[in-house]
């Protein structure tokens, strides 16, 4: 990977970790960045006006560990506006992505780095597991995807994905209250593509019981108004990309 490193002293990898009342599961998503087995990288954690410990348990992980910066929102501003502010404070090439409450296994970055390389990718993804009650399902995910297919839904999740600054230059997430991940992602392939994926799961998706019963009709709003307003779909176009997003999602578990 020595070929992807600038010749200044930049981390190759910025880590972009939005944590909002994030003090219980903090620690965890940072000790696996500091598990990677690839280490040139920077962690950014923003802390997004928690009402918890968040900050001071960052600031101390941030003491004992140099590669880590800490920033602080005034108040509670949503994951698009946390996920920016480390964004614009971003040294790296690449700008991945892992909030507070998930992880990664240890080969992750090394992993996905050669595989950008061999792919020449200036976005990719990979597999996940997505672990709810102590129970584990692995999410797989196709090798490619277009933006028109992305729009028949998002199969890029947030916390596995990369993208490299030397082929978009820096994109920031969109302001939206949901679904602003994904459609970063359309932005993205919207300038090039497609996005190549690595279908091995080298993420962990924490979810609480009950959590996605809870938030679909939330989601499944976000999504159409995602598609409407931002995308800028017709209502025929963007019903029939919701039919599909929602048929995915179903044989995806």
């Amino acid at each position: 990977m020595n070929s992807l490193k600038p010749p200044l002293s930049s981390p190759l990898v910025s880590i972009i970790t939005p944590a909002f009342n994030s003090a219980k599961v903090l620690p965890r998503a940072v000790a696996s960045v500091q598990a990677q087995s690839f280490d040139d990288w920077e962690m950014i954690v923003v802390d997004d006006g928690s009402a918890d410990e968040t900050f001071a348990i960052a600031r101390e992980l941030a003491v004992q560990d140099a590669r880590i910066c800490v920033l602080a929102q005034p108040q509670n501003t949503g994951p698009a506006q946390a996920r920016n502010r480390a964004i614009q404070a971003a040294g790296g090439r690449f700008i991945a992505f892992l909030d507070a409450d998930d992880a990664w296994l240890p080969e992750k970055l090394e992993r996905q780095l050669a595989f950008m390389q061999e792919k020449r990718a200036g976005l990719s993804y990979t597999g996940f597991w997505r672990v709810s009650g102590g129970r584990r399902h692995q999410v797989q995910v196709p090798l490619s995807v277009t933006r028109q297919q992305l729009l028949q839904g998002n199969v890029i999740g947030c916390l596995t994905a990369i993208y490299d600054r030397e082929v978009y230059g820096t994109v920031e997430v969109p302001d939206l209250k949901m679904r602003q991940d994904y459609a970063l992602w359309l932005d993205l392939l919207a300038r090039s593509g497609p996005a190549y994926g690595l279908d091995q799961p080298l993420a962990e998706y924490f979810r609480e019981p009950g959590s996605l019963s809870a938030n679909r009709f939330r989601a499944l709003v976000a999504t159409w108004r995602l598609y409407r307003d931002h995308a800028g779909l017709s209502r025929p176009v963007a019903t029939w990309c919701l039919s599909n997003h929602l048929m995915k999602r179903l044989l995806r578990g």
